[in-house]
């Protein structure tokens, strides 16, 4: 973070309040430690570690620690998929079948839609959550020869589009597709296309060495009568890969993070559209709480009347998460060495004391002065469907209508394009965002009525 932000009084208080917490949570539940950051459109603006990455040896977490981080890894299949589609490669409604013959499962929903790659990336294929094997149990992951051997074996668990339904052997298969797709190994796919140009030297896809100097050692939950965690077995996710293998830091992350809060331009290159980021990001299912839902790869939240997306991950010993809010253009990343972590709490926290006060000194909201030949246009207009009200608020110029019970539900603002014309932006598609809004001067230099796209509102005196 820059020093100079650090010389904010509000950052440095919620920096001190967040940290005290966190050093707290550690002391009393016992845990090992954790990593966290807190980044601003294109900079990693703040980042820590606290506790120990290896509490034998008391070695300090820090931002550059290594954890496993599972099931983020989805992120980086979803985006490989998206860069193989752009290209012409691949179509997110092809058959997963006519890109893996081997795709055979039995499918006992006669009416169910066939599944297509869309399907994959949102949950929605009614997959079996995992390959036909018991690897979480004993740590013993399946080849992808395993998975093309045993997948016909498996039967689909509810019909295609019916709900979300979490399946890790979807993004398997969604790996498999890139390979296949890019001829390419997955993990050199990723690693040349995704990794390399976001700099990210600091991520592993294939198997982490478990004994690199910088991960953090995994350990289990606190189990009742038990001061000390127990160190969990390290795994080698093998043929489950594209949807949970991965290794990386807090650092590393946030490049990410950045990325997806871009424009898809990596220095020259760029790497995605930025209609397929926005694509990424929206929502392709919708929960039934309407709270909820998933994009392609993103699962995407509605909290305190903001949108979240992102991602979380759990391994044997690892509990991490992603999370971004593009509307703000921020994103936090909490990694945690404990099969009790809970990255979410702190994640939570940090949007909600560290977030504000660090958007407001990167983003500091400057005093608007508006044009004083502005005021010509406030006043009252009517057309027959109803009535508008032109007011000057906050240094800008609105519309409403004044009618309504709560008029600003429903208002317009006029940003300044040319002489008396104006381009209209709403919260509400309904009121023509993006279109102009022309007033029209009559021979006295007095406004007699506004152009609304292709509709015209005449100007009165009063109601």
């Amino acid at each position: 973070m820059k020093d100079h932000w650090l010389e904010d009084t509000a950052v440095r208080a919620a920096i001190e309040l967040f940290s005290a917490w966190v050093e707290a949570q550690l002391a009393y539940k016992g845990l090992p430690g954790l990593a966290v950051g807190v980044v601003v459109g294109p900079e990693l603006v703040w980042a820590r570690g606290f506790g120990y990455a290896d509490v034998a040896r008391k070695t300090p977490a820090t931002p550059d620690t290594i954890y496993r981080i599972a099931s983020i890894t989805k992120l980086f299949t979803a985006v490989a998929i998206l860069q193989l589609r752009d290209q012409g490669k691949l179509q997110l409604d092809d058959p997963v079948a006519g890109h893996l013959p081997w795709f055979n499962m039995p499918n006992p929903y006669a009416d169910a839609p066939t599944i297509t790659i869309r399907h994959l990336l949102t949950h929605t294929a009614g997959l079996p959550r995992e390959a036909a094997f018991p690897y979480w149990t004993d740590g013993q992951f399946p080849s992808l020869a395993q998975i093309q051997a045993s997948v016909g074996q498996q039967v689909t668990a509810v019909p295609t589009e019916t709900r979300f339904k979490y399946s890790n052997l979807g993004l398997s298969l969604a790996g498999a597709i890139v390979a296949q797709a890019a001829s390419l190994p997955y993990e050199t796919y990723v690693q040349e296309h995704i990794l390399r140009p976001l700099g990210m030297r600091s991520t592993f896809v294939e198997t982490i060495d478990p004994h690199h100097e910088r991960l953090a050692v995994g350990y289990g939950r606190r189990l009742p009568g038990r001061l000390e965690r127990e160190i969990m077995p390290f795994t080698d996710c093998q043929g489950i890969t594209p949807a949970a293998n991965m290794a990386t830091t807090v650092s590393d992350l946030a490049r990410f993070a950045s990325f997806h809060l871009g424009d898809g331009v990596v220095g020259e290159r760029r790497l995605l559209r930025q209609s397929t980021l926005r694509e990424m990001q929206r929502v392709h299912w919708l929960n039934p709480d309407w709270q909820s839902g998933y994009g392609l790869g993103f699962s995407i939240a509605r909290q305190n009347d903001k949108t979240y997306i992102g991602h979380g991950g759990a391994v044997l010993g690892y509990r991490t998460l992603l999370r971004l809010c593009p509307a703000e253009g921020t994103a936090v990343v909490v990694l945690t060495n404990a099969d009790d972590g809970e990255p979410l709490a702190y994640v939570d926290k940090l949007f909600q004391w560290v977030v504000p006060p660090i958007l407001a000194v990167a983003r500091p909201k400057s005093a608007t002065l508006p044009d004083p030949a502005w005021q010509r246009y406030v006043g009252k207009y009517r057309d027959a469907w109803g009535d508008m009200q032109i007011l000057m608020q906050n240094g800008e110029l609105m519309a409403l209508d004044p009618s309504q019970p709560d008029p600003l539900l429903a208002t317009i603002r006029f940003m300044p394009v040319a002489e008396h014309t104006f381009r209209m932006e709403s919260e509400s598609g309904f009121l023509s965002p993006g279109e102009l809004a022309i007033f029209e001067v009559d021979g006295d230099g007095r406004v007699a009525r506004i152009r609304l796209g292709n509709t015209y509102i005449e100007r009165v005196e009063g109601w």
